[in-house]
């Protein structure tokens, strides 16, 4: 009687588990999957390009809604937020600080008018933001329940954002340390919004700081090695004629 008794107190034990391990298979299927094709699509040249970017979005999309617990959970929130705007003023001065040693080493580079650069950096605001919630809500949040350990999640999750900004050299030391930063920081506040707001302030710094010739105007994978210099271009082709080379749409 004492041995069914015993064995009747463990079933929900095993049960629980099994489901414990099915979770952590399934978000380990759910990161591997989702980054595996994030690869794909930034190795493979244009016009196929677009399309996997959609097919890829339409499954992260589906693997975030039917994994959805709140916007509270993904730190579209207020709470903490007059206590992390820190983050955004960080971003700020390091930001200014580029933009002044840049203006001094005569690389600075920016629009013209007002009106050009919000044309070219309000979409990539968004952009942004959305690489935030990728990482944050996704990588990270994946990352955590595999590994039970918030410093090793935010280092795991760190490396898969730098690595996918390979071969980029620039792009890859400076969001291996900014992507372990903001991991952290999210950890640490559980909210989005300053985040977002800092990775803008700071991928615009970069975009006006750094010249065209030494990040490829911010381009990863295949079209960081296809990108051609079009002023070195001009200068070496006669009669070359220099289109208007557009600002990076991402980091």
């Amino acid at each position: 009687m004492w041995a069914k008794w015993t064995l009747f107190k463990a079933l929900p034990i095993d049960e629980c588990s099994c489901s414990v391990a099915s979770s952590r298979r399934k978000d380990f299927i759910e990161l591997a999957g989702i980054y595996g094709l994030i690869l794909v699509v930034i190795w493979t040249p244009r016009p196929w390009q677009w399309p996997l970017w959609a097919v890829t979005v339409a499954i992260l999309l589906k693997v975030i809604v039917s994994s959805y617990d709140g916007l509270r959970p993904m730190g579209i929130c207020t709470s903490n937020l007059l206590r992390s705007l820190w983050g955004v003023v960080l971003a700020m001065l390091l930001g200014m600080a580029a933009v002044t040693l840049a203006g001094r080493m005569h690389t600075l580079h920016v629009p013209s008018t007002l009106g050009a650069g919000l044309r070219h950096y309000g979409g990539y605001a968004l952009w942004a933001a959305a690489q935030q919630i990728l990482l944050q809500c996704f990588f990270l949040s994946r990352s955590l329940r595999l590994t039970s350990n918030g410093p090793l999640a935010a280092g795991v999750s760190a490396c898969l954002f730098a690595i996918a900004h390979l071969p980029n050299p620039i792009l890859t030391v400076i969001t291996l340390v900014a992507g372990l930063a903001s991991c952290l920081f999210f950890l640490r506040y559980k909210n989005l919004w300053p985040l977002a707001v800092a990775h803008a302030i700071l991928g615009i710094s970069i975009a006006v700081t750094i010249p065209g010739k030494l990040d490829h105007n911010m381009r990863v994978g295949i079209s960081y090695l296809k990108y051609v210099d079009r002023t070195v271009l001009s200068e070496t082709v006669p009669g070359a004629t220099v289109a208007p080379t557009a600002l990076p749409a991402k980091p």
